[in-house]
């Protein structure tokens, strides 16, 4: 497992926290985890059928393998038998979310092959087994390769992109249909390139011992100088949004008006890349609404004009499985190197992902994963299987936040933790955290063992639920925020909580449930905290951090040994306790 430092493990889990404790009916220490799943206790959360109205993907997919791989049951060998109702419903689970019918029969004779007679390894379930089956082939048809070592999380991304120089700038050729998002993608890769894409080259001459510990946010930058060539001159105010995109990204963009040749636009923008010192052109190119001779010709003039050294086709996740038929047809007509997923936040049911490599044998570069200019992703196989087969994605999310939270920010998150001073500030800022972050069911579906178990209506109930909170939050005074407990135990507290109910527009009993869902989330902290020990008793203090994430700790539940349950269980009997504060 990739390590982290101790301060940014400690704010990650608490934010894993945040977001398990507004969702109604999901209680994080019921998450449970093996090397190859993540689960959860039967006994105390009944899984729900998850909905695709929740805007994300691979929900009906991760919970029909979710329902096979518990349906296999304590078997010590995989039959043909016992395996062929669950590869069915697998199947049927593919096509349903809208995968090729090739690469779904492709998968499923690759399992086939991976669990038939074979004995159920020791210190391992066969579902548990199967399960691992899945996520191998998975990541082989998405561009991954089962047959490395590194754990999930540590792989590099699908592909990379070529590089180049003031003297010879690296030329990036969009296309793709009206509507893929091509020009949005454009400004989004502009960005990614200028500020975010890792120096591999970098990466490679450091010590392999430093990088092994090292998030992708932290490596070095490449920090290309990006020149934006606005070749669309078709589309209404297609050059026009362009220049916005670059303007609001500090990015040049090259144009000639519409009456230009889109060819001499991007011969144009070459030249003026390398008499100015730019390394990197992104030219955006016309789209149509279906793929024509004219919009190929075209095409093919302006790779022959400026040979890129990439061509990247944009396709919209939401048209499933065409996208891969897409993707091989452009290939086949003008050459393709890889795809940009785009509206990967969509509601579609997302076989695009797992089909665009298997039909036309190029890989996925980059997803873009929501509406704001920084929401692009490099295409990470490992990490998507893992999420289609519900494990969550605790690496990504753990690249998130850090690429939020500063190293003074996490150290503070990291004391107030161990100090169990965790106040109503916080609260907030783990909010804002969130949003920056993406949406709620967005890191939602990071966490281990909430994919799939979730549904629209707790998300929307969540959702209805935080915005009370920060509102209830910011009706009360700056020694109320600083110190919970008179809200919570003090004599006034009843008073108090009135007060700031009436003034934001809620329910008395509202801000009683958000006291206790707060007190709740400290409490599930304090007990991380002595689980872990903290940054001097540890050898590794961020394993157990990230582990706690569901990541691999046998059993959450277990924190703290039983004495120390009950002394606080009898102590909190004893004294006046949460109700003495409204009696």
């Amino acid at each position: 497992m990739m390590r982290v430092c101790w301060c940014r493990a400690t704010a990650v889990v608490a934010l894993i926290l945040r977001v398990a404790s507004i969702v109604d009916g999901f209680c994080p220490s019921s998450f449970k985890s093996s090397s190859f799943i993540c689960k959860l206790e039967s006994s105390q959360y009944v899984p729900r059928t998850s909905s695709t109205g929740l805007n994300m993907m691979f929900d009906q997919l991760s919970s029909a393998i979710t329902n096979v791989a518990k349906a296999l049951g304590p078997k010590q060998r995989i039959t043909e038998d016992s395996i062929k109702p669950a590869l069915r419903d697998v199947r049927r689970a593919l096509l349903d979310a809208d995968v090729n019918i090739g690469v779904a029969d492709t998968l499923i004779d690759g399992v086939k092959k991976r669990t038939l007679g074979e004995e159920v390894m020791k210190g391992v379930t066969a579902d548990q087994q199967f399960v691992k089956a899945m996520y191998d082939e998975l990541l082989d048809i998405m561009g991954g390769s089962s047959a490395t070592t590194k754990e999930p999380g540590q792989a590099a991304p699908a592909a990379t992109l070529v590089t180049g120089t003031s003297d010879d700038p690296a030329v990036i050729l969009l296309a793709g249909l009206q509507g893929a998002g091509k020009t949005t993608a454009a400004g989004k890769l502009a960005l990614f390139l200028k500020e975010r894409e890792v120096d591999y080259d970098a990466v490679a001459a450091m010590d392999g011992t430093e990088t092994s510990q090292m998030l992708a946010s932290r490596m070095p930058k490449r920090k290309r100088k990006v020149l934006l060539a606005a070749a669309d001159v078709y589309r209404p105010a297609a050059i026009k949004q362009l220049e916005i995109l670059g303007k609001t990204i500090n990015v040049d963009v090259f144009s000639l008006g519409t009456e230009a040749d889109p060819v001499d636009i991007a011969v144009q923008a070459v030249e003026k890349a390398k008499a100015e010192g730019y390394d990197t052109v992104v030219v955006d190119t016309a789209g149509r609404q279906v793929i024509d001779d004219a919009l190929m010709n075209e095409l093919k003039r302006i790779k022959e004009a400026v040979n890129p050294g990439e061509t990247l086709l944009v396709v919209d996740a939401m048209t499933g499985q065409e996208a891969a038929s897409l993707t091989a047809s452009f290939d086949s007509a003008v050459g393709i190197s890889g795809a940009i997923l785009t509206k990967l936040d969509g509601d579609s049911r997302g076989g695009a992902a797992v089909s665009v490599r298997g039909v036309s044998g190029k890989p996925i570069v980059f997803v873009g994963t929501g509406e704001r200019t920084e929401d692009l992703e490099p295409f990470y196989p490992d990490r998507m299987a893992s999420r289609i087969l519900g494990m969550g994605d605790v690496i990504s999310l753990v690249e998130k936040a850090a690429a939020e939270v500063s190293d003074e920010e996490a150290k503070m998150m990291q004391q107030k933790v161990l100090e169990a001073k965790f106040d109503f500030d916080d609260f907030m800022k783990q909010s804002s955290l969130v949003s920056k972050m993406g949406s709620l069911a967005g890191v939602a579906k990071m966490i281990p063992g909430m994919g799939g178990n979730i549904d629209a209506n707790q998300m929307r109930a969540a959702e209805k639920r935080l915005k009370k909170s920060e509102a209830m939050i910011n009706s009360m005074t700056k020694k109320e925020r600083a110190n919970p407990d008179l809200l919570i135990t003090d004599r006034t507290a009843r008073s108090r909580l009135r007060r700031i109910t009436n003034g934001s527009g809620s329910e008395l009993d509202d801000g009683q449930k958000f006291m206790s869902e707060f007190q709740r989330m400290r409490t599930m902290m304090s007990r991380m905290q002595k689980q872990m020990g903290g940054p001097e008793g540890a050898a590794d203090p961020a394993q157990p951090a990230l582990e706690a994430a569901g990541a691999g700790v046998p059993d959450m539940p277990g924190m703290g040994n039983r004495a120390s349950r009950r002394a606080a269980k009898k102590k909190k009997k004893s004294g006046r306790g949460f109700g003495g504060g409204f009696g």
